[in-house]
């Protein structure tokens, strides 16, 4: 079974820039489709960014294209995500997960908290 621990949420001021890291703790990680969910306490989950197996197709919500980048390093088993110009809507739970499409994913992390205050 693919477990996937997050890293990397904190607290930062609004225009500020956070990377939240994600290590899976399988070699499979290299032949998953891998995203960023986030979910704000009683709100519906969102997803926020996808990356292909390879690496060579990316997905992104609208509320992020632009700011974030989801990147992977397979030999690490472990996906990225940079977040910039973050503003006050981007606080929420952070999710990693591992999937075999961008709409299917089965695995997740267990979440990390970012909050953007000034």
């Amino acid at each position: 079974q693919v477990q996937l621990v997050e890293s990397g949420g904190g607290l930062v001021q609004p225009g500020g820039s956070l990377r939240l890291s994600c290590v899976a703790s399988e070699r499979t990680f290299g032949n998953a489709v891998m995203g960023w969910f986030r979910q704000a306490p009683g709100k519906e989950g969102e997803f926020v960014a996808g990356i292909s197996r390879i690496g060579g197709t990316t997905h992104y919500a609208d509320s992020v294209k632009g700011r974030f980048i989801i990147s992977k390093d397979n030999a690490k088993n472990t996906v990225y995500l940079q977040m910039n110009s973050l503003k006050l809507e981007d606080t929420n739970v952070y999710y990693c997960a591992a999937g075999t499409s961008f709409s299917t994913f089965g695995y997740w992390g267990q979440g990390t908290q970012v909050t953007v205050s000034s």
